[in-house]
């Protein structure tokens, strides 16, 4: 299952490479028919349309490349908006939004904050929470994902 996963994100990159967008995720599940679930992003967000020709130009190339043996199901999306933050460059992307952070262990006595990104500084992301700026460690954290605003 493995090759299967690394030989489908060589042929995914190409066509994310070609269509200038970017790999958020690669996701393949079952056994039998299987499921396979990428999810693809762009600094301007991914629309419907990207979805549809990232997915026709997948599917094309996976198929002459002869990649997944039997049926399968293909499935492309966008991370959403509430997506979720994985690494520090994600963040940093991400600067003046709100966000909602949980850590691994408390920090000043609790471990879930809502705030808005300010910065990063030395691998600490610097959010303003409760009308205060923290700093919290990117290591410390366990799970981040934009907080959807209504306005």
């Amino acid at each position: 299952m493995n090759n299967i996963k690394n030989r489908v994100l060589k042929c995914a990159q190409q066509v994310a490479d070609e269509q200038r967008i970017e790999i958020f995720d690669i996701e393949l599940l079952g056994r039998g028919r299987l499921l396979l679930r990428i999810t693809i992003d762009k600094d301007e967000g991914i629309t419907i349309d990207d979805c549809e020709r990232f997915s026709r130009s997948l599917e094309a190339l996976l198929d002459v490349e002869d990649v997944i043996h039997g049926p399968y199901t293909l499935e492309v999306s966008s991370p959403g908006i509430d997506r979720p933050l994985r690494n520090i460059k994600d963040f940093e992307k991400n600067r003046g939004k709100l966000i909602r952070i949980v850590t691994v262990e408390e920090i000043e006595n609790r471990n879930f904050f809502i705030g808005r990104i300010i910065g990063i500084h030395d691998s600490n992301i610097r959010v303003f929470v409760n009308e205060r700026e923290i700093e919290i460690p990117f290591e410390k954290i366990s799970n981040a994902r934009i907080e959807v605003e209504f306005k």
